[in-house]
């Protein structure tokens, strides 16, 4: 393995603590042995380009500083490759992080278990889920949870996670269920209302929202957690119980395991209009419109410092 490590830098995350936490997390890494080089790019599609760039060379890591969306670019540039990735969780959710068990807002100390990794050989290959074209470490949201991220998104005001909370009230005011339909594994197809459906290889979106609690990142199977059409009320209810987990124990929530999940929503029927409710986010990106097929692919990437 090269000596020289790519640090794959989001300058604007966390407020700022992107380009902060870079130095630390290079300093560790350099105190090791590595050489450090440090890729931007000027927008998402070319610092994409710069990291694969850096993948195709031959870096002996690329590691993402930043939050859930910078490692999600990072794995478009490293999936399917044999180049370990590495994370420097400083975002506002890092629920990828969290899942692989990462030190999460101290990029020191994920810079040494990076540089502890590497030279120890500490690599774990973990699945990932695609859709359209899209590698995702954690879940693939769809429903009332992809709707107030639309909402979240839109807003100006506030910053941080405070602009989705005032974006769910917004969106629970205007709530009703969702139309379905839903196949596993190639077996039927189920046509059902629900509240939302998560797909998850991780097991959190949102910052701590265990919304697939049982998942596994290297069983070869995805976490299915399907809301059903409960009411505004229930939803009030049972979504504080996502940060526990234990919103699965209620009575309309159910949970399905498989490799793969097609899912589409019957926009144009009970009332919704084509494309209003059609967008899956994925490691809260938006990955595209509904209908989607994800697939989890065992063993998808390699990770340093489990």
């Amino acid at each position: 393995m090269t000596s020289e490590i790519t640090l794959f830098v989001n300058p604007t995350a966390g407020r700022g603590r992107g380009a902060h936490a870079a130095q630390p997390a290079a300093s560790a890494l350099r105190a090791a042995g590595f050489s450090v080089r440090t890729v931007l790019g000027e927008n998402a599609e070319d610092a994409l380009a710069r990291a694969r760039a850096a993948v195709a060379d031959g870096t002996g890591a690329l590691v993402a500083v930043g939050g859930d969306g910078m490692a999600n670019l990072a794995l478009q540039a490293v999936a399917g490759t044999r180049t370990p990735l590495g994370l420097v969780a400083v975002g506002t959710g890092n629920d990828f992080a969290r899942a692989l068990g990462l030190p999460v807002r101290d990029p020191a100390a994920a810079g040494r278990r990076i540089a502890e990794a590497l030279k120890g050989g500490d690599l774990r290959d973990i699945d990932l889920g695609q859709a359209d074209g899209r590698w995702f470490g954690t879940v693939l949201a769809s429903g009332f949870d992809s709707r107030v991220n639309d909402r979240g998104n839109r807003m100006r005001w506030p910053t941080g996670r405070f602009k989705y909370d005032l974006a769910m009230v917004a969106e629970l005011a205007a709530f009703k269920p969702f139309p379905y339909r839903i196949r596993l594994d190639d077996g039927e197809v189920r046509e059902i209302e629900a509240t939302l459906v998560a797909i998850g290889n991780g097991s959190s979106y949102g910052g701590g929202m265990r919304i697939c609690p049982g998942a596994d990142l290297t069983d070869g199977l995805f976490d299915i957690t399907v809301v059903g059409d409960c009411s505004r009320a229930t939803l009030l209810k049972v979504f504080p119980r996502v940060y526990r987990g234990t919103h699965v124990d209620h009575a309309k929530v159910t949970v399905h395991r498989a490799a793969k999940v097609e899912i589409s929503a019957a926009a144009g029927v009970r009332g919704y209009p084509p494309g209003e409710h059609s967008t899956g986010y994925a490691d809260g990106e938006p990955l595209g419109p509904l209908p989607l097929t994800a697939r989890c692919v065992p063993g998808a990437v390699l990770v340093a410092g489990l």
